[in-house]
């Protein structure tokens, strides 16, 4: 497996902080950095959770940037929905104009959650997700067979079941154990590819009782967004998001803002 990290580097001198601290890691076979393009591709069996922490503990940021073919990468922001005080039957998410609106009455919508999905080979896609902000326990991540956000998880319906033939809906990826501070992060290796899920919404909720039913209920633990294509390894090295036009740091500077990492 190998996979693109976004790094700021200045120097010779980063690039061996960050290499040594990646080879410390186990199952990393090789580390190539090109200073230039601010780029670290990793080879190896390790999580991309574990190389950004690896990377992070250097003191320098580091984002997933993808795998080596195109159309091979995936990004999911998610949200809390609840119902606009504004009325209506509309939800709103976080990253709405009316959330920053004085008086909206959706304050306290709020991004807690980022999933980026890699794909390594015509089978398996890698699963990197982190969680922010909700309360402690088991939350189940699941793939839903619709992207209607309208009415939040709600209009998710059920777990995305992958195709008929199946023994059981391809849609759900496995639980990520959140602790005492509210954040869980967890790796997911899953037989699916990108282009398969894109465009359906990922939730992730503390509701455990018919999660694989369309019958979600949405409060401030259980987020959901839609997953969107994103950059691979070989394609725009500048952006993050093909559908946001921003930067990889002007992204990155978002997600902290938004409490997503």
């Amino acid at each position: 497996m190998v996979t693109l990290f976004a790094v700021p580097m200045t120097c010779d001198g980063c690039v061996k902080d960050v290499s040594d601290a990646l080879y410390k890691l186990g199952g990393i076979t090789k580390v190539e950095a090109d200073l230039e393009k601010q780029l670290v591709s990793v080879e190896g069996t390790a999580a991309p959770s574990a190389i950004v922490s690896a990377i992070e503990a250097t003191g320098r940021d580091a984002i997933l940037r993808g795998s080596g073919t195109s159309n091979s990468a995936a990004v999911c922001i998610l949200e809390t929905y609840h119902r606009s005080e504004k009325g209506g039957d509309a939800l709103v998410p976080a990253s709405a104009p009316e959330a920053d609106t004085e008086g909206s009455g959706v304050k306290d919508r709020e991004v807690r959650g980022l999933a980026r999905m890699v794909q390594v080979s015509p089978t398996i896609t890698l699963v990197d997700l982190t969680v922010r902000g909700v309360k402690p326990g088991t939350y189940s991540a699941t793939i839903r067979e619709y992207g209607d956000l309208k009415l939040g998880a709600t209009s998710t319906g059920p777990v995305w079941a992958g195709g008929s033939g199946t023994t059981q809906p391809r849609g759900i990826l496995g639980t990520v154990q959140v602790g005492k501070d509210g954040r869980g992060s967890i790796f997911f290796d899953h037989p699916f590819q990108v282009w398969e899920v894109i465009g359906h919404a990922m939730v992730v909720s503390s509701q455990q009782e018919g999660i694989t039913e369309a019958n979600l209920k949405n409060d401030e633990n259980t987020i959901v967004g839609v997953i969107a294509r994103s950059a691979g390894m070989w394609d725009n090295d500048k952006t993050v998001c093909s559908c946001t036009g921003k930067t990889l740091w002007e992204e990155r500077k978002d997600e902290v803002k938004k409490g997503m990492i």
